[in-house]
């Protein structure tokens, strides 16, 4: 079955999410998130883009990035190096992440900032620690002193430190910025992605296939850029049946 094109980015930035498969744990110790890390900066060299931000969880990563290289061929190398060096490390086989990247386009400058403040507070948000306090995402750079991020582009648009400090803190709301839970296509184009290529007349029919199948259909609807509330609201299939599918 195809998949659907990334949606480009006319500015060449773009936020990413990348996730361990089956929520593989993606970060174990210490010398892996160093080791991620160490790959960015190779990378930057052989193709090269500027990161604007970063931040390492242990199941996923966020990176903001600008590209006039191809993004996919960046993310390609990034990804496989990694993982070929955790499969070894850890004495794994097969695939690491989760499916294709997630990417989503930055539009204007107010994106941008909206961006990089929802991946510094990522480890706040899941009431890990504050983003002052947490040690693998590029906060401390732009408070301190840059290494892998490229902090001039934002720092020039707020300000300087000073107003990158009140953006950290400010309390404007930042729904939609979650892209692990946005779909690249509409509900009427997922929907006749579903009639087309699962030949179905509806989402709900899902619901009368065997297990199997049913799982099978989720998964082909994942890797095709539903959503998760896309295809739960598309489909009728309860939230934790298709996070599990």
């Amino acid at each position: 079955m195809p998949r659907y094109a990334r949606m480009p980015s006319e500015s060449g930035y773009y936020h990413v999410v990348n996730r361990g498969i089956g929520k593989q744990i993606l970060f174990e110790e210490e010398e892996d998130y160093e080791r991620f890390l160490d790959t960015l900066k190779r990378y930057q060299k052989e193709e090269p883009f500027d990161l604007i931000a970063y931040c390492l969880m242990d199941n996923h990563f966020h990176l903001l990035l600008h590209t006039e290289a191809g993004l996919d061929r960046v993310m390609k190398k990034i990804s496989c190096s990694y993982a070929y060096y955790f499969n070894q490390k850890y004495g794994r086989e097969g695939h690491l992440f989760q499916d294709r990247f997630r990417s989503e386009p930055i539009t204007d400058e107010t994106y941008l900032l909206a961006a990089v403040r929802y991946i510094h507070n990522n480890p706040q948000k899941a009431g890990i620690c504050s983003r002052e306090e947490y040690p693998w995402s590029s906060w401390q750079e732009y408070v301190k002193t840059p290494d892998l991020v490229n902090t001039e582009i934002v720092l020039s648009l707020v300000g300087g430190t000073d107003g990158f400090l009140e953006l950290s803190n400010s309390n404007e709301a930042l729904e939609g910025l979650d892209i692990s839970e946005r779909s690249g296509l509409s509900d009427a184009e997922a929907l006749a992605l579903i009639k087309k290529e699962l030949h179905l007349d509806s989402g709900t029919q899902l619901q009368d296939m065997s297990r199997p199948e049913r799982d099978a259909a989720i998964r082909y609807l994942k890797e095709s850029g539903l959503s998760i509330r896309q295809i739960e609201r598309l489909t009728g299939i309860n939230r934790g049946v298709v996070l599990k599918a």
